[in-house]
């Protein structure tokens, strides 16, 4: 029975993963707020078997009909991914994102089957101390401004891993093996990346024990041959790989596993959080940083200066908001329609080299290209351009320095 603190909540719709913390959770709003309990559980490419977690979900009352299990990795990788992409987007300018752009998704979908289930609530199992709480929330907020949010980390007293495992045998949660003693670092997966933080991480003088990797080979035992690959770009979307069409999510599985095999995409980062703290964090990125160097790379000769120098400029304000949780706020939309628009030529072919841990563009052809050998030839360029026009432009751009330099007395 709920207390007065805790009425008025009915049915709740909980983002579930199957783990012990979310388990915990789920039971804990049945018998804190007395309300049905939705579990949706997102597939986004973790890698995982998502099966157990309706199990465990209906071991714990829920009927088949409340419990959600959708396959999101297309959606996620055509209408997530890739549109950061476009925008070469790196919070702090190397982080790509690949916690943050999960996150309005699984919230788009926890605020739909509200709707579908009549459900006044959401919940989620994020920290008071991390971003993604943040992330969640205003992405709740945003599709739903009548939504509720619960959010039991930061109501409930369950301080610490032994408070939790014992309230989860009080009330008849099974407690993996696994799952007794402190976890050396906690994780968070998806198609794009995996990320591992805290505890063997906490210190960042320290380096990575290896044990932390899982999805990419120590590049110091990647092949000793480099592998050469093509990615096909048509408005600033991959679309094929070594010549083969691939859909978006299909793509970026093979892409992962090129890295995975060459030991591509770490990265050891002490970072800025929204709320105000700075954590170290290990991520591993395999596919996505193959894809964002190629991405680059077709750019470089099928975008204007100008457009591409403004892009550069826009990028570290539109990955700061989808880090800060503000995928739907207009000022991202705006930002993205800008860059979109830019994309509309970048079209082509990117060569790449794959070796130990780099990924390098080695050659880019587009039928869009503005590069013109033509004109910068070292050779007899037939008229193309006159270098004598050279003379005038530097004399009118240095106009003011010579001011400058007349009024200092240099």
């Amino acid at each position: 029975m709920a207390d007065s603190k805790h009425s008025g909540i009915k049915k709740v719709v909980l983002a579930y993963s199957g783990g012990l913390d979310t388990s915990v959770i789920l039971k804990w709003l049945q018998v804190t707020y007395g309300c049905e309990v939705v579990t949706f559980t997102a597939d986004l490419g973790q890698g995982e078997e998502l099966e157990p977690a309706r199990a465990k979900a209906q071991l714990m009352g829920v009927p088949d009909k409340d419990i959600y299990i959708d396959d999101l990795r297309e959606e996620f990788v055509r209408d997530f991914v890739f549109p950061i992409m476009r925008a070469n987007a790196r919070y702090e300018g190397d982080y790509l994102l690949g916690t943050s752009i999960a996150r309005p998704l699984i919230s788009k979908r926890l605020i739909e089957i509200a709707r579908e289930t009549g459900a006044d609530a959401v919940a989620h199992g994020a920290t008071g101390k991390g971003n993604d709480q943040v992330r969640f929330e205003l992405s709740a907020y945003a599709l739903d401004p009548d939504i509720k949010v619960i959010a039991p980390w930061r109501e409930w007293d369950l301080t610490s891993r032994t408070a939790l495992i014992a309230w989860a045998e009080q009330h008849q949660i099974p407690v993996p093996k696994d799952k007794r003693g402190e976890s050396p670092f906690s994780t968070d997966a998806n198609l794009l990346h995996t990320s591992s933080e805290g505890k063997v991480l906490e210190d960042p003088w320290e380096e990575t024990p290896d044990y932390v990797f899982s999805r990419t080979v120590n590049p110091e035992d990647a092949p000793d041959t480099p592998e050469y690959i093509t990615i096909d770009f048509a408005k600033g979307d991959g679309v094929a790989l070594n010549g083969t069409p691939m859909s978006p999510a299909t793509l970026l599985t093979a892409l992962n596993e090129l890295g995975r095999k060459h030991g591509i995409g770490r990265l050891d980062l002490v970072e800025n959080r929204f709320v105000g703290m700075k954590s170290r964090g290990m991520y591993e990125t395999p596919g996505g940083t193959i894809y964002a160097v190629a991405h680059r790379g077709i750019e470089q000769i099928t975008l204007d200066r100008g457009a591409a120098h403004l892009k550069d400029e826009l990028m570290p304000k539109y990955a700061e908001l989808i880090y800060n949780g503000f995928w739907f706020a207009p000022e991202r939309e705006m930002l993205q329609a800008a860059i979109d628009l830019s994309q509309q030529r970048v079209n082509g072919t990117v060569r790449l080299k794959l070796y130990k841990g780099s990924t390098s563009v080695v050659g880019r052809k587009s039928p869009d290209s503005l590069y013109s050998e033509r004109h910068v030839t070292f050779e007899d360029d037939a008229g193309a351009y006159d270098q004598q026009d050279a003379q005038g432009f530097i004399k009118l751009n240095a106009l003011r320095l010579r001011l400058l330099a007349q009024r200092d007395g240099k």
